[in-house]
């Protein structure tokens, strides 16, 4: 029976480890927590969410739906966990975040082939395995990371950014009101929306733009921080220009305001971060304000006048190896081929992106081990595009991609319709994925 090493058990070590035994592999999962724990985690379980428990739209007519429905085809660990632990988020698929945490950890335990030892793994190159699965995510243990540094040359590395969380009962409904954009997600919506007037918005931005931020500590000794786009802290944001927020996570686009009967100026909208909703997460608002400083900014919008804040947004620091230069569309070094890398180690963006890496990546180490030929998956598909796109070795200045319809390769026919498109990407790459792979793959 092959024999695999999985390290580290968020999203993407989960999804390896339980590709890998649903592929007939005994897996061990190594994860140093509740031993040691990261800037970012704080709980014991497997696949901490840290930053959103919004794994975006669902619709398979959208890039982020149509990843998930190929990794529920897959079999994914992550999407049966999210279904069962699901709150209200529109046409967003957004979890209870500690439910979502607690039944990925029971079946992680709970499967027949994978044996969990809570330790620091510091050389990832195991011996007794025969293959090994690297899956320590954006914040990678110093001493592990000083080992890839030294493996492989130096690492690069950006900065994240989580929203706070507030007490919902704590929130004015007098200055709020409930609705989704357009009218989706029912008569009142599923999210509350936190309006700000023309002078409201604009002392809220002068405050914001001149609010003290906490020190930033550079973990390598480039001095060069760089801000991945995707989770940019609102008060940088905002110093791009007074709009820049409101063309951005205040966009009050398919809203009015039922106060007013029009569309507010500007908008903070707050989404439930349980599934009972007594907490709720401020979208969009990523921040390294210190903590004083956002409950003195935040506070001056009107809703949130009394807010209590139950987290305070932080700022942490991801890394991510040179995948371009070091891997192969299986996620496996093509220096080692049963050395796999999965998750946001690799420079894939967002939860499902790096949860679905871990299901390539644990698929191919158990197929590795067994001297099977590895799984590719098409490039018209979503998972195969952006596994294209890490590997690709013309890829200069690498820098973490999420799922977007960009990556896939254009249609055969052009279709003007935007929805129609996206719908025809859909459509291909689900046959695709059919035909090509999981008609062939050992259940």
């Amino acid at each position: 029976m092959s024999k695999i090493a999985v390290i580290g058990a968020g999203l993407a070590g989960c999804e390896a480890a339980w590709a890998a035994a649903n592929s007939g592999a005994d897996v061990t999962l190594f994860d140093m927590k509740p031993h040691k724990f990261s800037p970012a985690h704080s709980s014991p379980l497997f696949a901490e969410l840290v930053c959103s428990n919004s794994l975006k739209a669902k619709r398979i007519e959208s890039a982020a739906g149509l990843l998930k429905e190929e990794m529920r085809r897959l079999g994914s660990i992550c999407i049966q966990a999210a279904e069962l632990s699901e709150v209200p988020a529109g046409g967003a698929l957004a979890v209870d975040r500690e439910k979502f945490s607690e039944i990925v950890t029971e079946k992680i335990k709970s499967h027949p082939r994978i044996k969990i030892e809570h330790r620091e793994i510091p050389d990832p190159f195991l011996p007794g395995f025969d293959a090994v699965v690297i899956a320590t995510g954006p914040l990678t243990s110093e001493a592990l990371s000083s080992r890839l540094q030294e493996k492989f040359g130096k690492s690069l590395s950006f900065y994240d950014a989580a929203a706070p969380i507030v007490a919902a009962d704590s929130v004015d409904m007098n200055f709020a009101f409930k609705a989704s954009r357009y009218g989706k997600g029912g008569d009142e919506g599923d999210y509350i929306n936190c309006p700000l007037n023309k002078q409201e918005y604009e002392e809220f931005h002068a405050a914001l733009v001149s609010a003290e931020t906490a020190p930033l500590h550079s973990f390598d000794n480039s001095g060069d921080i760089k801000v991945y786009e995707g989770c940019m802290p609102i008060e940088v944001l905002a110093k791009r220009g007074l709009d820049a927020i409101r063309f951005g996570p205040m966009k009050p686009v398919g809203l009015t305001d039922p106060r007013t009967g029009h569309r507010p100026w500007a908008v903070l909208q707050l989404r439930k971060e349980n599934l009972e909703g007594t907490m709720l997460n401020m979208v969009g608002f990523q921040t390294n304000l210190k903590f004083g400083e956002q409950k003195r900014v935040f506070s001056m919008i009107p809703a949130l006048h009394s807010a209590e804040f139950l987290r305070y947004g932080v700022m942490h620091r991801n890394t991510f190896i040179d995948s371009p230069r070091l891997l192969d569309a299986g996620f496996n070094l093509r220096t080692s081929p049963k050395t796999f890398f999965a998750g946001q180690i690799t420079g894939v963006e967002g939860y499902m992106e790096s949860a679905a890496s871990g299901i390539i990546a644990g698929i191919n180490a158990a197929r590795a081990a067994a001297g099977k030929p590895m799984v590719v998956l098409p490039k018209d598909t979503m998972i195969g595009a952006l596994a294209g796109y890490i590997s690709d070795p013309n890829v200069r200045d690498f820098q973490p991609m999420g799922a977007n319809f960009g990556l896939l390769p254009p249609l055969e026919e052009h279709i003007k319709d935007k929805q129609l498109r996206y719908a025809a990407y859909a459509n291909r790459a689900l046959k695709s994925l059919e035909e090509s792979v999981l008609s062939r793959l050992e259940r």
